[in-house]
């Protein structure tokens, strides 16, 4: 079959492609005793799923979803609370977009805030996503911050002043019982300066918005492989 009628890979064979050299990354960071961040999302799914193989070469993990904790734990994965964790080698986690600078937009499934603080707590970043992720610019995919409810109307006038487009997520409610506003039409020239203030404003949890600790290393699932971003060891 030709190159140009050869069938393109699947979506979610890029997401498990991406899972699989995640697992090749730190599996020499597997030990007794060992805990591993884990993100939320499709991506991330995968990861869990493969992670399971090896599930007896570590001590367990820290979710940064309820979802994820249940998949993990359906999986024989040991889930621990954040509080009883000192430190993690990595987390991995998928992205909404990423740049080249490494700088993430996350939290289209809802759960950015857990997120970022499983991830500060992680001594590495590993981002997994195929490629289709890889933007010159953040801002194509909506920037979603999760809001306390009470200052929903606020927080969105004050995202409308920065050019934003607020939308509320209808239906949602985060694990930490607030509402996500998804934010449109931001010119992100500085993702970390946006980052700062849209974290100053009064109200915001949390935004999605990875710029001031962008993930160490990305690994890119594409039609050609793997295109690694980053670090060139872990």
């Amino acid at each position: 079959m030709s190159e140009a009628t050869s069938p393109r890979v699947s979506a979610q064979t890029l997401k498990q492609q991406a899972a699989a050299a995640a697992i090749e990354l730190i599996e020499p960071l597997l030990a007794e005793g060992v805990v591993i961040g884990v993100g939320t999302g499709s991506t991330a799914d995968c990861f869990i799923d493969q992670l399971a193989v090896l599930k007896n070469r570590f001590r367990g993990t820290v979710a940064s979803s309820e979802r994820s904790a249940q998949r993990l734990q359906a999986a024989g994965i040991a889930v621990l609370d954040l509080n009883d964790v000192t430190s993690m080698p990595v987390y991995v986690d998928g992205a909404d977009e990423i740049d080249a600078n490494l700088c993430m937009i996350k939290g289209g499934g809802g759960a950015l805030t857990r997120e970022k603080i499983v991830a500060s707590v992680a001594q590495r970043f590993v981002c997994i996503a195929d490629d289709s992720k890889l933007v010159q610019r953040l801002g194509a995919f909506p920037l979603p911050l999760e809001v306390i409810p009470m200052a929903r109307q606020s927080v969105a006038r004050r995202l409308q002043a920065y050019g934003g487009k607020p939308v509320l997520r209808e239906g949602f409610v985060t694990d930490n019982g607030n509402c996500i506003l998804d934010v449109s039409g931001l010119n992100i020239v500085s993702p970390a300066e946006l980052e700062s203030a849209c974290n100053n404003i009064p109200g915001v949890v949390c935004c999605g918005l990875f710029a001031l600790a962008p993930a160490r290393i990305a690994l890119l699932a594409g039609e050609n492989g793997i295109q690694r971003l980053g670090d060139a060891t872990l």
